[in-house]
């Protein structure tokens, strides 16, 4: 993993205290942009390594910085909040040079980003949105409302109310659905539902989609951590709440890959899948490869792929325009108010990954091969 960080004081107190004597360092705010690679640090903080998303993350970003010669921190947090403030904590007292970090919670890390500010250390939010402080200085993420719409689009089509091209299915309806959400305390999962449900509104206002459970708002369909058990139990309660009349379900709205897991589990163990009563469509998010394999084996409807090698790229791009002391370029400087300012950021294109898009868009791409998909497990 590298050096080991530091941990005599075991706070941001300790890089402030040095910069000052020193006038030195990170928290000197002193001019990087003539300093080698070599002499830089980058801090890397992710969330999570339960999902193997977020390994690719860390991974990729660290190996493209590490191929510029930069050195790296990288650290995953195993979920837990309070780990990553400490991890963030000892980043900023070791004296990272540039902060890069994808958070657990978006509302957690105030103390540390004020800590990084106070120090002159620029902070990227990774795809998810930090809330609630100004001291964020740039946002790289994907277009997360086109993601819901990109979901329930493919609910649609999956349930033949709607063509790829966008023209009108040959499905009447009525259809049962259920809805689930991501975690409340990832600002991405409202850019998500909320994009989902504009796009599905038209259709349960119709009745042509009916939500059996009820259950609409956010607050209701969200999982915490998003966690895939917890997916698995809500649907399982869905089903002896709702569903035991003799009623099926034909769709479920999914935010993520291994929430979409859980669900398919849940719903298997019940009886779906079988040539009497077959699964319903469920949507995704994340392209991963166990769910890739099930859209392959036509269990799961669909993902929404986010390549994460570009988004690294674009986390690395912005690390060195600020470490030459220059603004990076941003797509978007309107949509993203953290609560207390806009933050500047660079949004990527998504696709959505039907069966028949698997090769093209992810096996000849690179992403994943042939023999992974076919094994739903990623090569070590």
């Amino acid at each position: 993993m590298g050096r080991r960080f530091l941990v005599a004081l075991g706070s941001a107190v300790l890089a402030l205290s040095l910069a000052a004597c020193s006038g030195e360092g990170a928290g000197s705010g002193g001019d990087k942009s003539g300093d080698k690679p070599a002499d830089l640090t980058i801090g890397v903080s992710m969330p999570t390594q339960t999902s193997e998303r977020w390994i690719a993350d860390g991974n990729a970003v660290k190996q493209k910085l590490e191929a510029k010669g930069y050195k790296v921190e990288l650290q995953y947090a195993g979920d837990d909040i309070p780990t990553q403030s400490q991890q963030v904590d000892q980043m900023i007292t070791q004296g990272a040079d540039v902060l890069v970090i994808a958070a657990i919670d978006g509302t957690a890390l105030n103390s540390q980003l004020q800590a990084a500010a106070d120090a002159k250390i620029p902070v990227i939010s990774y795809d998810r949105l930090i809330r609630g402080s100004k001291n964020v200085d740039f946002y790289v993420s994907f277009d997360n409302y086109k993601v819901g719409v990109a979901q329930a689009t493919s609910l649609l089509v999956g349930l033949g109310l709607q063509n790829k091209d966008g023209s009108k299915g040959t499905a009447k309806g009525p259809f049962n659905i259920e809805l689930f959400a991501g975690s409340l305390d990832d600002n991405n999962t409202q850019y998500f539902f909320g994009g989902a449900m504009d796009t599905l509104k038209p259709f349960v206002d119709a009745g042509t989609l009916r939500v059996k459970s009820g259950q609409t708002k956010i607050e209701q369909v969200a999982i915490l951590r998003w966690q895939q058990e917890t997916a698995q139990k809500r649907m399982e309660d869905l089903l002896t709440s709702s569903y035991n009349d003799g009623t099926k379900v034909d769709g479920v709205l999914s935010p993520y890959d291994g929430i979409s897991r859980g669900i398919i589990t849940a719903l298997q163990n019940a009886g779906y899948g079988s040539a009497s009563k077959k699964i319903p469509v469920v949507t995704g998010q994340d392209a991963e490869i166990a769910s890739i394999k099930l859209i392959n084996d036509g269990v799961q409807n669909s993902t929404v792929f986010k390549d994460t090698r570009l988004l690294a790229e674009q986390a690395v791009n912005a690390a060195e325009a600020f470490l030459q002391k220059k603004q990076p370029q941003a797509n978007d400087t309107k949509t993203y108010n953290n609560g207390v300012k806009v933050v500047p950021a660079y949004l990527l294109p998504i696709a959505t990954v039907y069966k028949d898009d698997i090769k093209a868009t992810l096996i000849d791409s690179g992403y994943w091969t042939a023999e992974e998909v076919a094994a739903g497990q990623a090569k070590k």
